[in-house]
């Protein structure tokens, strides 16, 4: 398989999701693009059964060449590939419900792609919607996709979850802890952290000199101090060395209003204290089409940022929008990056 070069298609492993929701039709339609074949190869890892299931409740009919693990970066990239675990019967599927069976299925999955990836036959990884639940089941100390790449990769560098939009991308200083320990945790050095890694990962998708706001975590961003002193503690002080830095970047703006600054004056990111802070803003204004991505491994991984949507399973309607920005943000920061290690 030819994969180098800056004109090459990228490889991605993809990882078939929880299968008692929309996860399998979402990898059938993906498969079926002719826009992500355009964009990438895909070496997609499952059970064929499950994804016939899906295939069958898309409409479609699926022409993928059959692989093993150990041969799948060596198979040909005229279709894309698919590695067949059998590792799931479809009987052994509860439509709609998080189960052990479903858990263990995707962890398995997500498992062998980021072991793919980690031994250098996919440049990306992506994956069609998980449950926690379900993936807690299968792995009890699994508490979101950083902790579970971490344990798989032995990877000890800073891992971090941006969502991404069309039009602008959310990075956060906190993300899955509980909001009364929000405020404790900001800090200078944590908020230039992560601008720094903000400001990489946007480059690595193509923003060559990407322009970031700042939220506030108090409500009016404080207001001088009336309602707390955390804007001019910790984030202007961030704010203010950040420039220094050289970084396009500005605040502390109220949290209410960021993100329609963002819009208005090209902002290409919102950096925000809090999962929530961000997450509400941008699912409002794109929830079939945002992708989460991790920034900071070796390779980029993205998911769309919607979940299982068990109510909708099986039943032939599922938006594959969101997957396919996942793909295709994955396959550009995977050719920028062999183009810079091609002419390094």
């Amino acid at each position: 398989m030819t994969t180098n070069g800056a004109n090459a298609r990228p490889v991605i492993a993809l990882a078939m999701g929880d299968p008692a929701g929309i996860s399998p039709e979402l990898t059938a339609r993906i498969l079926a693009l002719d826009e992500v074949r355009a964009a990438a190869h895909i070496i997609a890892i499952g059970d064929r059964r499950i994804l016939d299931e899906g295939a069958k409740a898309a409409g479609l009919t699926l022409a993928l060449e059959s692989a093993t693990l150990e041969g799948a970066d060596r198979a040909g990239t005229d279709r894309h590939v698919f590695v067949d675990l059998k590792n799931l019967d479809p009987a052994d599927v509860t439509r709609g419900e998080a189960t052990l069976a479903g858990g263990t299925f995707a962890t398995h999955n997500f498992r062998e792609a980021l072991k793919l990836a980690h031994r250098g036959g996919a440049q990306a990884v992506c994956f069609t919607p998980f449950n926690k639940k379900a993936m807690r089941f299968a792995y009890p100390g699994y508490d979101d996709e950083i902790r579970f790449v971490a344990d798989v990769l032995g990877f000890e560098g800073k891992v971090r979850e941006f969502n991404v939009l069309e039009k602008v991308w959310n990075a956060r200083v906190t993300s899955h802890i509980p909001l009364s320990e929000v405020a404790s945790a900001i800090s200078v050095e944590g908020i230039l952290g992560e601008l720094e890694l903000a400001q990489a990962c946007l480059k690595n998708a193509g923003y060559e000199n990407p322009k970031i706001a700042v939220a506030g975590i108090n409500p009016h961003a404080g207001d001088g101090g009336s309602f707390g002193m955390e804007e001019i503690d910790i984030i202007e002080p961030a704010v203010a060395e950040a420039k220094a830095r050289g970084y396009d970047v500005d605040g502390p703006f109220p949290a209410d209003t960021v993100f329609l600054r963002a819009l208005k004056e090209g902002f290409h990111a919102v950096l925000t204290m809090y999962h929530d802070q961000g997450q509400i803003a941008m699912k409002l204004m794109g929830f079939d089409k945002g992708v989460t991505m991790m920034g900071g491994l070796p390779f980029p991984l993205c998911t769309p940022a919607h979940g299982t949507a068990y109510d909708i399973a099986g039943k032939g309607i599922a938006d594959v929008g969101a997957s396919r920005e996942a793909i295709l943000l994955a396959a550009r920061m995977a050719k920028r990056a062999s183009a810079i290690s091609a002419a390094a």
